[in-house]
């Protein structure tokens, strides 16, 4: 089997294919008609958000049987291409819910500090202290919200 790996990934990533034994294709910066020239005898390709998966590239590629998108959502594949020519789209739901959980802790403090405000007055050449002392996270009940 051949994967076109079009996205950087993790040399970890492409060594689990390797092990496999599968032959794996693994250049970023392709331009989209050297992505379809290559996608030519390729059996699956494997994107993370950089590379759009259109129903041309997909019309390019006559063995491919499988589209993983290493990251959360498939915004960036077409489809209802895929579908109809029977190539399973799939993701990776979850991947960064890590990186995802401690970003908001982050933004919470830095809120919470008022940061953002604090180093935009010291860029201005502003000491305002006492103006940005901010709220202590200790011993608060924070609520989170998702929308994503």
């Amino acid at each position: 089997m051949k994967i076109l790996v079009a996205d950087d990934l993790p040399a970890s990533a492409i060594e689990l294919l390797h092990k496999e034994g599968w032959d794996i294709d693994a250049r970023t910066g392709r331009t989209p008609e050297q992505l379809a020239n290559d996608l030519k005898d390729a059996d699956a390709i494997v994107v993370r958000s950089a590379t759009r998966v259109t129903s041309a590239l997909i019309d390019a590629a006559p063995k491919l049987r499988a589209i993983a998108r290493a990251g959360t959502g498939v915004d960036n594949v077409d489809v209802q291409a895929a579908s109809a020519r029977g190539i399973v789209v799939m993701n990776a739901p979850g991947a960064n819910s890590v990186s995802v959980a401690e970003l908001a802790m982050a933004l919470v403090l830095a809120l919470a500090r008022h940061i953002p405000g604090a180093d935009q007055a010291m860029k201005q050449g502003k000491w305002e202290k006492k103006k940005f002392l901010g709220e202590e996270v200790r011993d608060k009940v924070l609520g989170l919200v998702g929308l994503g």
